[in-house]
């Protein structure tokens, strides 16, 4: 049986990895030019930071004898950040007891490791899929259709380009399941700005959760565990006040944020930064159906707004895919 997957972030890799123990032959068409999803890190001339997931936490057993093995092929390690919480008057001390892990030495080293001997496509957007004859067929919006035919099809993107992605398949009653899902999840974009201020930043914190402003994160990337010994920080602008001002400028979006950075008290003044807009980095179903599968149509969903949302439910939604496709054929 020959598979492909859509996604090489760490659901698609996570399923894929269970599978390919297993023997079967994977085909992953990931649309960017490396893996991990939203686990990542954007590299610039002199210096690195991570944009996208800034840790993870593990609870369920059999994800925290994955990040147990991570650990020990040092891929992840323990981050223990000076945390601070503003409530939007006042600075206050966190006290969460949560154990907090980040990818090392950059946050898309998990997913490197998962992505090992898989047969990866990189720089793949597929933009449509058909099933006929039994055969799933897909198509990149940068080679055309794939020759190769395949016996099942695995989606593990976003929920709103995973129904995108289907909208003109009707077998089964999938696309309006995946439809209902999806809108269900209401996920929701990110603005984010990276930066490197021109002297040391005299704030005692490494990280910050940000209540009732624009703002809602920030953090000192070079307080986590083997970053370069740059000052770097990022801060990720909060999910509605992103997805209301979603396709502004991205100028534009960088000076709002800057500007309240600065009120609350980071000064970023002459730093040098670049600005990412996430179109999709929250949001999931508040019931958890861990996966959609169809066996009559061969085709099934993983991802993380499937599974609670974070990165632990990403791997999770993968792995039990996988273990669900095993066990029917």
């Amino acid at each position: 049986m020959n598979i492909a997957i859509i996604g090489a972030g760490i659901a698609g890799l996570s399923c894929a990895r269970y599978l390919k123990n297993l023997g079967v032959d994977l085909h992953i068409f990931e649309k960017s030019r490396n893996c991990s999803g939203r686990m990542s890190t954007r590299h610039h001339m002199q210096w690195s930071v991570d944009h996208g997931a800034q840790y993870f936490t593990a609870r369920d057993p059999i994800f925290l004898k994955e990040v147990e093995e991570w650990m020990s092929n040092h891929v992840a390690a323990p981050w223990v950040p000076r945390l601070k919480i503003f409530d939007g008057k006042q600075w206050l001390n966190s006290h969460s007891t949560d154990t907090r892990f980040v990818g090392t030495p950059n946050m898309t080293a998990p997913g490197e490791y998962l992505a090992k001997n898989l047969n990866i496509n990189f720089n793949q957007t597929i933009n449509n899929v058909e099933h006929k004859n039994g055969n799933w067929i897909i198509y990149s919006q940068e080679t055309g259709k794939i020759k190769k035919y395949f016996d099942f099809l695995i989606v593990a993107i976003p929920a709103a380009q995973a129904q995108i992605l289907i909208n003109n398949f009707n077998g089964d009653n999938v696309k309006s399941v995946i439809s209902k899902f999806s809108n269900s999840a209401g996920m929701k974009g990110c603005w984010t700005l990276m930066l490197k201020p021109i002297s040391s930043l005299d704030i005692e914190m490494d990280a910050a959760f940000i209540n009732n402003e624009i703002i809602s994160w920030v953090c000192r990337n070079n307080s986590k565990p083997m970053r370069q010994n740059i000052e770097t920080w990022i801060v990720h602008a909060n999910p509605k006040w992103s997805q209301e001002f979603i396709n502004v400028d991205k100028n534009l979006a960088a000076n709002l944020i800057l500007q309240n950075a600065n009120k609350i008290g980071f000064n970023f003044s002459g730093a040098e930064y670049s600005v990412h807009r996430w179109r999709y980095a929250s949001g999931y179903l508040l019931f958890t159906p861990k996966f959609h599968i169809s066996f009559k149509q061969k085709i099934a969903f993983c991802g993380d707004w499937l599974h609670g949302g974070r990165v632990e439910g990403a791997w999770l939604s993968g792995r039990t895919l996988a273990q669900k496709i095993a066990s029917h054929f």
